[in-house]
């Protein structure tokens, strides 16, 4: 026999060298860890949402210390049990030889050995169940659905909220079994109660007990896993074109889960009964005949009834399971209450009827006055070279469109906040005290009506109704409501704030006529975490690993930090829970700019529901371009629960219970007490300024392309099936993302905001119908879906761009637009329904010069309708292409409309008739001049803009006032001669 090898043993000095390294480690970690776990908890205290922040670290504390104990105690008790009866005396066997070396190296340091396994799978195990602190949080705050799922009669809340955790549970359950069972066979060959090559017996009586009975175990498992399984069939594919038990899940596999059921708990008595019998035999018996079980009748005949009883008929079938699918879809995707409108029926083909046509747009007093010309995703641009004042400032990629009530009256506008944009800095700024202390926020609103450019004219810019430094205009904002410390591009921390006297040091508003100089400020709000004392700047100079926090003048005894500026990671952050809409937008609310968010809950597990990936159903051809995607994680049920708005001066969070009956925020609500505010909260003008999101639309947009159907059969076939067109404004083809317009819907009274999408028949450019929701507050949320004629080719998206580009009239222009100078830039496709008759699809054609600073201006307006195409200066002009003269009365830029008065860059500029007079004032000579003299002077100015020529529009604006002083004059003396006797 061969003596055992030594271990080799390490030097003292060895071991000093390697614990000090360890020690080092283990501080450093402990010191980053807490400082992450307690600069959270600052922000957390800030905004007043301790509650969140220490439920879930007692949850994930929780899991992990139950998950961590169970696993690791209860692997370390089946080893040790494993060694405690060890046999006493073994057959010194070749393969005993072999063994006993290891024996020699493990005996000395066993308890160190089963302590290090009892950690680190104890840790492993505490990491992974603390990352379900949701499961077991819904399960333990469950909320009714109060409709039960068709198949076992059972609340929909067993699915969302009970059988994960089950699924949970039973996991850990195995992973238990198979670790002990794992530990005690290596405990048991290393000690000899396992001897595969030793002749005789080749387990001892205590082996054989606890590996019985830890079989016996795992079996038991196994039969609970059949009857999980039952109800996972309510998530079956198997059906192929829908989701749930199919007839075959229903017919064949679940009757075969319930027969392995008791199979499986036969097995595992067998096995439990070999403690006593001690003899593989009848246990290793009952498991051939389980797993024989569950092949035949667990595989086999359902793939035979599948094969031969439902493809050769699977449209009967599966009929009742299909409307299964069908309803809970629909439920589950909030599309239960769709109202489908047969639309334009009358229509037999292409050719419009221009008499009925016109007659329908003289109609119309809301939706053609309300057509939008200015694209909020081509327009960052032109606002940035208009408004952005100074370099630091900056808007985003994307603006956004809300509407707003001014004098009475509603309009949609494209707005956006002047934001403090960290990337533009200057190098001779970029340091850390201009980045972090000087520059720390941005100031303004701007807004613009969406369908009105500069006094209508050719390239014309956004007519700014809300503009410049401070801010001003039809929209009020107060002073500290302007000020944006929270926004979409904040990505640095700011240290703000000053002792009482202090010199103000914050950037906050240019001065002097030229704008060279500036006004500072201090901050005053609540937001920020309060950093006065020296443990917290510590605490900060750790995080950011930042020394400044320590050596700087600009930290004093006032100074906070403001971070997590993002209102998206805000929102989420003080709600976990939540996934929230990837596009936040301003709206300004009792004189002070709020973002408005929405907050989605999500699950996976609404049974009969069809599985989407969030990410790739909530993308279209402008995800990325200024706004968030979704994380792609895989769900079937969602619900808009929550509206969320975050103050851009301190950063309040503020969260409302938008969707009252929803399950899973009343489940969340009670794990959260507080947190979350009831909707009647809401102040009123909120409740105005609420959109329907756009996320959520794109995911109902694509369910309903296929579950508008109703009957199983037309399902089956997918005759009727819709698909979301391709963008055709751009190069990708990523669908269409939808529109906010202000139109009257068919059966309104009157126009309302409210988010559109126009959609395709499958594979094919042809219109099937327009689905729209109303973001109204009396009708918020009501679908609408106008469904098309399917005999007649209407045009799709696509085929109306086509007919745009091989106009006569536009392919030269195109020609001309792009150029080396210039591109065009065509603007979203809006599709609008007009009365009862049919589609109208207007698009903005936008000139952006190749030059550095360069920025879009409307050339042209698109019009479509039926086979005729429109293409003019303005809108009007193109609709009276398509429907005859007249038609483009009611278009905000007709001639008769009147011109803008609160245009920056112009005087004020009545809008006399042709003829220079008035339905009051008689017209004389001097008017008439007067007239001539201000279309003069608008004809130069346009030119000179167009042309970039400053000094032509200085004059241009000179010779525009002193014409409408001399018509003002000239109007003033006709009217009191015609009110002298005999004048």
């Amino acid at each position: 026999m061969r003596p055992p090898v030594a271990v080799p043993t390490l030097s003292r000095r060895a071991k000093v060298v390697i614990g000090a390294i360890a020690v080092l480690l283990v501080l450093f970690t402990a010191i980053g860890t807490l400082t992450n776990v307690y600069v959270d908890y600052l922000w957390f205290d800030e905004t007043g949402f301790t509650e969140v922040f220490w439920t879930e670290l007692q949850t994930r504390a929780l899991l992990f210390a139950v998950a961590g104990v169970a696993t690791g105690g209860l692997t370390a008790l089946a080893i040790h049990l494993a060694y405690r009866f060890r046999p006493t005396f073994r057959p010194m066997s070749l393969e005993q030889q072999n063994l006993e070396r290891y024996r020699q190296s493990i005996e000395p340091r066993r308890t160190l050995v089963l302590t290090s396994v009892a950690v680190v799978l104890g840790l492993f195990a505490g990491f992974t169940a603390q990352g379900s602190w949701e499961t077991w949080l819904q399960f333990r705050n469950s909320t009714a659905f109060g409709r039960v799922d068709p198949e076992f009669g059972l609340d929909i809340s067993f699915f969302v909220f009970d059988y994960p955790f089950y699924r949970l549970l039973l996991g850990f359950g195995f992973a238990i079994v198979i670790l002990a069972l794992i530990g005690s066979l290596l405990t048991h060959y290393v000690f000899g109660g396992l001897r595969l090559q030793t002749p005789g017996q080749k387990l001892t009586g205590a082996a054989m007990v606890q590996l019985s009975v830890l079989l016996g175990l795992f079996v038991a498992l196994k039969a609970v896993a059949y009857w999980l399984d039952r109800y996972a069939l309510v998530y079956s594919d198997r059906g192929g074109l829908f989701t749930g038990a199919s007839y075959t899940d229903v017919n064949a596999l679940l009757p075969a889960k319930t027969i392995l059921v008791f199979a499986a708990a036969v097995c595992a008595v067998a096995f439990l009964a070999n403690v006593v019998v001690r003899n593989f035999r009848l246990p290793a018996a009952a498991l051939v005949l389980l797993l024989i079980s569950s092949l035949v009748i667990g595989v086999a005949y359902p793939a035979i009834v599948q094969q031969f009883v439902v493809r050769p008929s699977a449209n009967e079938r599966e009929a009742d399971f299909i409307a299964r699918a069908i309803e809970s879809t629909r439920q589950a995707y909030g599309l239960a209450d769709v109202e489908y409108v047969d639309y334009a029926q009358q229509e037999t083909g292409e050719e419009v009827d221009p008499a009925a046509a016109l007659a329908e747009l003289r109609n119309d007093t809301e939706t053609i006055p309300n057509a939008r010309l200015l694209d909020p995703n081509v327009l960052s641009d032109t606002f940035t070279a208009r408004q952005q004042i100074r370099n630091v400032y900056g808007f985003p990629e994307k603006l956004d469109i809300d509407r707003y009530t001014i004098n009475g009256e509603t309009q949609d506008y494209v707005v956006a906040v002047r934001e403090l944009n960290s990337q533009g800095l200057s190098e001779n700024q970029d340091t850390w005290i201009n980045r972090h202390t000087v520059y720390t926020h941005g100031n303004g609103f701007v807004a613009a009506p969406a369908n009105e450019v500069v006094a209508g004219q050719e390239g014309g810019e956004p007519r700014f109704t809300t503009r410049d430094l401070p801010t001003r205009g039809t929209i009020e904002v107060s002073d500290d409501g302007a000020r944006v410390y929270y926004g979409e591009l904040m990505e640095d921390y700011s240290v703000v704030g000053a002792p009482e006297g202090g010199v103000p040091r914050e950037f906050d508003l240019p001065e002097g006529s030229d704008g060279e100089g500036q006004i500072n400020n201090t901050y005053d709000g609540r937001g920020g975490v309060e950093i006065g004392s020296f443990f917290r700047q510590l605490t900060f100079a750790i995080f950011y690993r930042e020394r400044n926090f320590l050596l700087s003048s600009a930290v004093n005894d006032a100074s906070k930090v403001l971070y997590v500026r993002d209102p998206m990671d805000r929102v989420e952050k003080a709600a976990p829970f939540l996934t929230v809409d990837g596009d936040p937008y301003p709206a300004v609310i009792d004189g002070r700019v709020n973002w408005i968010l929405d907050g989605y809950t999500t699950s996976g597990s609404y049974p009969y529901s069809e599985q989407m990936e969030l990410g790739e159903a909530a993308t279209d051809a402008l995800t990325g371009t200024g706004t968030t995607p979704l994380p792609n994680e895989t769900f079937n049920y969602i619900r808009n629960s929550v509206k969320a708005t975050v103050d851009a001066y301190d950063g309040t969070v503020t969260l409302y219970e938008w969707d009252t009956e929803d399950p899973v925020l009343q489940t969340y609500m009670k794990a959260f007490p507080g947190l979350v505010q009831p909707r009647e909260e809401m102040a009123p003008d909120l409740v105005g300024h609420v959109r329907y999101p756009e996320d959520l639309f794109k995911v109902q947009r694509d369910i309903l392309t296929r579950y508008h159907v109703s009957d199983p059969g037309d399902f089956y076939s997918g005759n009727d099936r819709w698909a979301v067109p391709a963008d055709p404004t751009q190069d990708t083809q990523e669908p269409q993302p939808p529109y906010y317009i202000l139109a009257q819907r068919p059966g309104d009274p009157q126009a309302s905001f409210q988010l559109t999408s126009a959609l395709n028949a499958f594979r094919r450019e042809n219109l099937s119908a327009f689905v729209s929701a109303s973001s109204a507050p009396e009708t918020y949320g009501e679908i609408q879906v106008l469904t098309l004629p399917g005999n007649t080719p209407f045009r799709g998206p696509q085929q109306v761009q086509q007919s745009f580009i091989t106009n006569n009239q536009v392919r030269p222009d195109l020609t001309l637009f792009n150029s080396a100078e210039s591109r065009a830039v065509f603007g979203n496709l809006l599709t609008l329904p007009i009365g009862d008759n049919g589609l109208l699809y207007v698009e903005p054609l936008y000139v952006e010069g190749t030059g550095e600073n360069s920025f879009p201006l409307l050339q042209k307006v698109l019009v479509n309708y039926g086979d005729r195409v429109g293409y003019a200066n303005t809108l009007a002009e193109a609709l009276d292409q398509v429907f005859g003269a007249g038609a483009g009365q009611a278009a905000v830029d007709n001639d008769n409309a009147p011109a803008p008065t609160d245009q920056p860059d112009a005087p004020a500029t009545p809008a006399p008739p042709a003829d220079g007079g008035t339905a009051d004032t008689p017209s004389t000579p001097e008017m008439q001049s007067a007239v001539q003299a201000i279309n003069s002077a608008l004809a130069a100015l346009e030119t000179a803009q167009r042309n970039g020529d400053f000094a032509g529009q200085g004059q241009a604006l000179e010779d525009l006032q002193a014409a409408v002083t001399a018509y003002q004059t000239a109007q003033a003396q006709a009217g009191q001669a015609a009110t002298t006797p005999g004048g």
